[in-house]
């Protein structure tokens, strides 16, 4: 069966500065329309997507038009907060969940809703270090069904992330909070890189894909050479981790999974139009020069490296997808 995806990329991903002109200049040369928005500096130093002023983010609507630039998906941290008001050794921030929905998530919606995208990049939420994650379940699924609930009042889908340390940390986690949660406005990004960095084997990974297909929204594509370690399930140290790949010379997850999404994908996109949405999305967030707890750093050149990599995969898999063309230059 024939499948085509979208694609786009962590834009901060290519500049060291995070400078928004460099950001949006490697992205239009690389080829990409979209770009995913995290970390970026419009002229008052580096700031969260979340931190902006309505004057930057007016800036940065000008800017990103001038190289023919739209926002895929919001990178919001949202989620990436304790769970409970523990001293649990981590440094991780917590606040009231109340007060977090009405002032975070909420800006969170505002700021995708200014940007033209209905994509909330998000997570599960902290559990305390040392802890059982399925100990957590029942807080994080009330937790999360709020915030689903939040994004689908403002037309807006958020997406989950499979990310270590958190209480979704693999994809069986993440399978049972999304079938608690049942909100359509709720979906599940897998990310081979997130397990592998875990211990998960290729084999093991993939198979944590296959937990998260029936919930699937949209993918980042982040590889890592694999590893073997006796840590699954407990603490990572997301700062220690270094040897993040292109798919090109990674794990081979990517590959099994594009050859699944090429039997299994036109579902998946039909269920995903059901939502509004266009289709099936590839997030590139390499991290070929490094990454941590909030962010990674490629460059221009990883990015490139990384994009060309995947590129070379769909063609070779017959998956089709868009770059820009000479059409676009005219």
């Amino acid at each position: 069966m024939s499948l085509s995806v979208e694609l786009s990329g962590f834009a901060d991903e290519t500049s060291q500065t995070k400078a928004a002109p460099e950001q949006f200049a490697a992205m239009a040369a690389l080829g990409f329309r979209r770009y995913t928005l995290r970390f970026i500096d419009l002229g008052s130093g580096v700031k969260n997507a979340m931190d902006l002023t309505k004057a930057e983010l007016k800036e940065l609507l000008k800017l990103q038009t001038r190289f023919g630039l739209s926002v895929a998906t919001l990178g919001s941290p949202i989620g990436k907060v304790k769970l409970l008001d523990k001293d649990d050794g981590s440094g991780n921030r917590y606040v009231p969940f109340q007060q977090y929905l009405k002032k975070d998530v909420a800006k969170a919606c505002d700021l995708a809703e200014t940007l033209g995208t209905r994509l909330v990049r998000g997570f599960s939420f902290y559990h305390p270090k040392g802890t059982d994650p399925a100990e957590h379940l029942p807080q994080a699924v009330d937790q999360l069904g709020a915030i689903a609930e939040a994004c689908a009042a403002r037309g807006q889908v958020f997406g989950l992330e499979v990310e270590a340390n958190l209480v979704g940390q693999s994809g069986p986690l993440l399978r049972e909070i999304h079938k608690r949660v049942n909100h359509p406005a709720m979906v599940l990004i897998f990310d081979a890189g997130n397990l592998l960095t875990q211990g998960y084997s290729p084999d093991e990974s993939f198979e944590q894909y296959e937990a998260m297909r029936a919930g699937l929204g949209w993918i980042h594509i982040k590889d890592y050479r694999p590893i073997k370690t006796t840590t699954r399930g407990g603490h990572i140290d997301e700062d220690a981790l270094s040897d993040y790949q292109p798919v090109s010379t990674g794990s081979g997850v990517y590959e099994r999974v594009l050859r699944d999404l090429l039997e299994t994908g036109p579902a998946i996109e039909r269920r995903l139009k059901k939502l509004g949405l266009p289709g099936l999305l590839l997030d590139l967030e390499p991290h070929v020069r490094g990454g941590g707890q909030f962010g990674g750093y490629s460059g221009p050149d990883g990015m490139g490296v990384a994009l060309r990599g995947l590129c070379a995969m769909l063609d070779y898999l017959g998956v089709g997808y868009d770059l820009r063309g000479r059409a676009d230059l005219v």
